[in-house]
């Protein structure tokens, strides 16, 4: 007998602001107090889980930028690696196995309880907030009044993911709709609007995760020494945007003779910090085919501290994905069929993910903490010991990568080819 399918749709939505504005719900995670030695295993997994998790986002960055050549990009690796994470709690046999082997993980190294359990442990850190720092995801599930969820799967998705749950009538499609994107609006405080576009009556389930980022600059740039500059990208074309300007700056540097860019680190107050990187001209898919977790620590590692002039442009990139066209070409494909083994939710293999979207703001701009003299003494100290300076443009297409340095993850990826595409 042919079984009757419902739907499952997964939505995911991110907003990095600098500066932005932060709505931190209480978290429901299972906040209990490790002992040294659960803590010392936490962070081991933590960076395990950090290098896949980056495996993970230069694979899907890869795969996205061949899909939209030539358009900013960017997305959320943490935000959407978690919400897959969080639905493999329902996957079961070959349905588990590609979603996990999807997300990068070696399953003959790493154990499924190991993966939960590394999420909930970097989850709990990414949530500590302060005043330096804002980081808050938050996971929800949309469930149909009707359908009784797994006691194991609703107690997993509280303790492991902190995921609230919500009663919803999907058989009216439009307040349904309109439930779910008052809350992640809400939970954005405006930023990200309309997550959700479409809705079937046959929805039984729908999965939300966002990530909301808030941070400042260290070293703030001057607003009143931004300009209107050119912007080069494409054949010889060119436009004019504001452009961000701080001419004595001890800043994390390093040149790659190797992949002809240029890196510069600029941290935020707290512990992230926002990696720009800048190809040499005509060099950028030389250094996108080499976007690699080793590269990246090569990167980092290979970083002194010089004493720059820097020119960023002040822009505001987002992005809206239907990941349902991505994912299956990272091996992520089963859920989506009539295979789909989602046994796990509701005892019952009735169910398979309609959707996957996918939504993203990114915002730069010069504020920041107040200049302090400490600063400006520190930038005298060192600009003695640090030669002469090297000037920065970012007056052509490069790459931004926002991450925690003390976990650490990648929270977000972006290309910026035009600071005013739309």
């Amino acid at each position: 007998m042919e079984r009757m399918l419902r739907l499952l749709a997964l939505g995911l939505l991110v907003a990095g602001f600098c500066p932005a504005v932060l709505c931190h719900p209480k978290s429901t995670l299972d906040k209990k107090n490790p002992n040294q030695e659960e803590q010392d295993q936490g962070t081991h997994v933590d960076f395990r889980l950090a290098s896949t998790n980056m495996d993970f986002a230069f694979s899907l960055y890869k795969h996205l930028t061949r899909k939209a050549p030539g358009r900013n990009v960017i997305f959320s690796p943490l935000s959407i690696s978690t919400a897959l994470a969080f639905l493999s709690l329902g996957a079961r046999n070959s349905t588990l196995t590609e979603l996990l082997k999807g997300l990068k993980f070696n399953l003959a190294e790493t154990s499924e309880t190991e993966i939960h359990q590394s999420f909930q442990h970097l989850l709990l850190t990414l949530d500590q907030s302060s005043n330096e720092l804002h980081l808050n995801m938050r996971n929800a599930m949309f469930v149909k009044e009707q359908l009784n969820l797994l006691d194991r799967f609703t107690e997993d998705a509280r303790s492991l993911y902190g995921a609230e749950a919500f009663a919803t009538d999907f058989q009216d499609s439009e307040a349904a709709k309109k439930l779910i994107n008052n809350y992640v609006e809400r939970g954005t405080r405006g930023k990200i609007k309309d997550l959700i576009k479409e809705l079937d009556q046959q929805t039984m389930m729908v999965l939300v995760n966002y990530i909301f980022f808030k941070a400042k600059w260290k070293t703030p740039f001057d607003i009143r020494e931004t300009f209107m500059s050119k912007f080069y990208f494409g054949n010889l074309m060119w436009v004019k945007v504001p452009m961000m300007r701080m001419d004595d700056m001890a800043a994390p540097y390093f040149w790659d003779e190797e992949l002809l860019c240029t890196i510069v680190e600029l941290p935020y107050t707290g512990n992230a910090s926002a990696f720009f990187i800048l190809p040499d001209q005509n060099k950028m898919e030389r250094v996108e085919a080499m976007l690699l977790p080793e590269t990246l620590k090569r990167w980092r590692d290979s970083m002194k501290i010089r004493w720059v002039a820097l020119f960023l442009p002040k822009f505001s990139v987002s992005g809206d994905y239907n990941l349902k066209d991505i994912l299956p070409q990272l091996g992520i494909e089963e859920v989506f069929t009539s295979k789909a083994d989602l046994s796990g939710i509701t005892g019952a293999r009735n169910l398979q993910v309609s959707q996957v979207v996918h939504k993203a703001v990114l915002d730069v701009s010069e504020e920041g903490t107040e200049a302090s003299a400490a600063t400006g003494v520190q930038i005298t100290l060192l600009s003695a010991k640090m030669g002469p300076k090297t000037i920065v443009r970012f007056n052509m297409p490069f790459l931004v990568i926002v991450a925690r340095t003390d976990t650490p993850s990648i929270l977000f990826m972006s290309k910026v080819t035009n600071p005013k595409q739309a």
